[in-house]
C-alpha cells in the first residue's frame, strides 16, 4: 500500500530531498485558483454567495447562516456528558498551555530619562475556522478559541459548514463546545467561502470584517487564506495534514503503523511518510499497515491517502541521513521513534512528539499543545497557533527632554546623510526659544 523509496548511498542536496517524496502540489495549486474565485465571489455577493456555495458544497439550503443563540443552548443541553467531560479536560490543558505562550512586558532603560517598552496587544477580533467535511472537530474549536481567549481578544466569531444531516446546522457537537467556552457569535458556513465571509464581512448577516482569520482546513480553505492575506491576519495555511516518522530499529514497527493511519484517515491528499536506516522495521511496518489500514473505519480513504505520492516508506544510510530529510521536509507533525531521539536535532517541524508515548493524536486532543499548525513545509518559517497569533508586538517610547538632548546631534547627523533634515529640525524644535507673538 505504502511505496518505498531507496535513498540509500546517495548523497543528496536540501532540494533533492525534497523531490524524493512530492507532496500533493497539483490538488494545492488547483485549489488556490478556485479559492480565490470563491473569496471573490463572497466579497462581492454577500449572503448570495454563501447560500449558493452552501446549497453546491454542502447540499443545504434554507438555512440560518448566523446560527440563533437557541441552537447553541440546545446543543450543549444535549452534549454527550463523556464528550463534555473530555473537552473540558482538553480546555483546561490548552489555557494552562497557551498562558505561557503570552509575554509579560519588558522596558529597556537606555540611560537617564530614556524608556523602551515592548508590549504585546492582542488584536480586536477574530474569526476562527472550525471543518466540518469529512470529520467533525470539536477539539478544534477548543484550539482556535482558547488561545484568542487567553490572548485577550474581545470578539470571536466561529464558522463551520452546515451539515445536510442535521437540517443546515453546524453539527451539534461543534456547537455545543462554542457554547462551552462562551462563544455566541457562530456562523454555518463552510469552506474558502468561509474564509472570504470572516475577511470581508457581510452586512446583510451582521458579520463585521475580522482582523485575524484562523483554522485548520482542507486545501482550499488554505488556499483562501493565501487569498485575503493582507486584508486581514492569518496563520499558517494549515491544509492537508502531515506526519512524518523518524524510526530506527528499536522502534515497535505496530506503532508506527497506526500513527501513520491516524493522520491519512484525515483524507485522500494526506500525507504519511516513515524514513528509516532500518530495512528490518520498513518491512515490517509495511506489513502491519496493510490488514490495519483495510480494517479501519475509513478504509478508502486512507488507502488513498497512503497510495497517493505523498506517502512513502524512505530508506536512508543512517540517522543523519534521515535527520537531514525530516528537516528539508519540514512535516507539520514529526513523530520520532528513536532510541536517542535529540529532538533539539529536528529544527524545521510544526510539532514534535518524541518517544513511542506521544503519539500524533494526543497533541490532536489532550497533550496541552496546539493541533493547528503549519502544513506543505511552512514549518521551515511559521508557526503553529498559538495565543502569540492573536498578539501583536508593539513597542512604547517615552524620552525627557535630557534623553532627547543627549542624541539630538546624532539625529541631526542622520537626517542630513539621509536627505531628510525636517527630521533633524523637528528635533532641534524642541530646544529652540519659542517665538512670542507680541501682535
Amino acid at each position: 500500500m505504502l511505496r518505498t523509496i531507496d535513498l540509500r548511498g546517495r548523497a543528496l542536496s536540501p532540494a533533492e530531498l525534497l523531490t524524493a517524496v512530492p507532496r500533493a502540489t497539483a490538488a494545492r495549486e488547483e485549489a488556490l485558483s478556485i479559492a480565490a474565485r470563491i473569496v471573490a465571489d463572497v466579497a462581492s455577493h454577500g449572503e448570495t454567495a454563501l447560500r449558493d456555495q452552501a446549497e453546491r458544497f454542502d447540499g443545504v439550503t434554507g438555512h440560518a447562516i448566523r446560527v440563533p443563540a437557541d441552537h447553541l443552548d440546545e446543543a450543549l443541553a444535549s452534549l454527550d456528558p463523556a464528550v463534555r467531560v473530555a473537552l473540558e479536560e482538553a480546555i483546561t490543558r490548552v489555557r494552562e498551555a497557551s498562558g505561557a505562550q503570552v509575554p509579560a512586558p519588558q522596558t529597556t532603560e537606555l540611560g537617564p530619562g530614556a524608556r523602551v517598552t515592548q508590549r504585546w496587544q492582542p488584536v480586536r477580533r477574530v474569526g476562527l475556522y472550525v471543518p466540518g467535511g469529512k470529520a467533525v472537530y470539536p477539539s478544534s474549536v477548543v484550539m482556535n478559541v482558547v488561545p484568542a481567549q487567553v490572548a485577550g481578544v474581545s470578539e470571536i466569531a466561529l464558522a463551520s459548514p452546515p451539515q445536510r444531516d442535521h437540517g443546515g446546522r453546524v453539527h451539534p457537537v461543534i456547537l455545543g463546545a462554542a457554547k462551552l467556552l462562551g462563544v455566541e457569535e457562530v456562523y454555518a458556513m463552510g469552506g474558502a467561502g468561509a474564509i472570504g465571509a470572516l475577511a470581508h464581512g457581510v452586512n446583510a448577516l451582521e458579520l463585521d470584517p475580522v482582523d485575524v482569520v484562523t483554522g485548520p482546513g482542507n486545501n482550499f480553505v488554505a488556499a483562501a487564506k493565501r487569498a485575503v492575506t493582507g486584508l486581514v491576519g492569518t496563520d499558517a495555511e494549515a491544509g492537508a495534514t502531515e506526519i512524518l516518522i523518524v524510526a530506527d530499529e528499536s522502534a515497535d514497527p505496530r506503532l508506527v503503523a497506526v500513527d501513520l493511519i491516524s493522520q491519512a484517515e484525515h483524507d485522500e491528499q494526506a500525507s504519511a511518510v516513515l524514513v528509516t536506516a532500518s530495512e528490518v522495521l520498513a518491512r515490517a511496518v509495511a506489513a502491519e499497515i496493510g490488514p490495519r489500514a483495510e480494517a479501519t473505519r475509513h478504509a478508502a480513504r486512507v488507502a488513498a491517502a497512503l497510495a497517493g505520492p505523498q506517502s512513502a516508506i524512505v530508506l536512508v544510510d543512517d540517522l543523519a541521513a534521515a535527520t537531514a530529510f525530516s528537516n528539508a521536509y519540514a512535516p507539520e507533525h514529526l513523530e520520532l521513534h528513536l532510541a536517542d531521539p535529540r529532538p533539539e536535532d529536528f529544527v524545521h517541524a510544526g510539532a514534535v512528539f518524541v518517544g513511542p508515548d506521544s503519539p500524533v493524536s494526543l497533541g490532536d486532543y489532550l497533550a496541552g499543545s496546539n493541533h493547528v499548525l503549519p502544513t506543505g513545509g511552512q514549518a521551515r518559517y511559521s508557526a503553529g497557533l498559538s495565543a502569540a497569533t492573536f498578539l501583536r508586538p508593539q513597542q512604547v517610547i517615552e524620552y525627557d527632554r535630557a534623553a532627547l538632548d543627549a542624541v539630538r546631534e546624532a539625529i541631526v547627523v542622520l537626517a542630513e546623510a539621509e536627505a531628510l533634515p525636517a527630521h533633524g529640525e523637528a528635533v532641534v524644535a524642541r530646544f529652540e526659544s519659542p517665538v512670542v507673538d507680541r501682535a
